[in-house]
């Protein structure tokens, strides 16, 4: 069953939180930055099923919402996360082109966190959040582009070594 690789999955998305909450969200980076927590789920939802993808979004929307730094509604995230990593590994479920390429996940990946925080700022307007000008939107939404892609594709081969590691389910005789 999955009971197994769920709960040794739940320490290394708590680690990659807090590794996120801890460091990352310290350096101040121009454009906004980016989220190695959301990079990590987004490639950790390619590599999974649907089931698990909607599993794994909601339980990281989940911690993204208890993040100090997130400035949206509680459940924001939440209900983001899960149709972006159930979309993502919808879309490249069976397809070998893009799972197999590296490429085409860090293409996928980039695509898919641009495409969550374009989702973020739209529910925030529908919320009534203050999301800023123009300008300012579109410099964050650029910046996590050139971040996501810059960074994507040097943890790209740690987050699928530990899904591979994880969710292994051949047997050694």
């Amino acid at each position: 069953m999955l009971i197994r690789p769920i709960s040794l999955s739940i320490p290394v998305f708590l680690a990659i939180f807090t590794f996120q909450e801890a460091v990352v969200n310290q350096f101040n980076l121009p454009g906004g930055g980016f989220s190695i927590f959301m990079i990590f789920a987004l490639v950790w939802a390619i590599a999974s099923t649907p089931e698990i993808a909607a599993f794994l979004g909601f339980g990281a929307g989940l911690l993204m919402d208890l993040s100090l730094s997130s400035g949206g509604r509680v459940g924001q995230w939440t209900l983001i996360m899960i149709v972006v990593c159930y979309g993502v590994s919808y879309l490249g479920y069976g397809d070998e082109n893009i799972r197999g390429n590296p490429v085409g996940v860090v293409l996928f990946v980039v695509f898919a966190s641009l495409a969550a925080e374009f989702f973020f700022i739209v529910t925030s307007l529908l919320l009534g959040v203050s999301v800023g000008n123009f300008n300012k939107i579109l410099l964050i939404l650029l910046g996590n582009f050139l971040w996501t892609l810059a960074i994507t594709p040097m943890s790209l081969p740690i987050f699928s070594r530990l899904h591979l590691n994880i969710f292994e389910t051949r047997s050694s005789k």
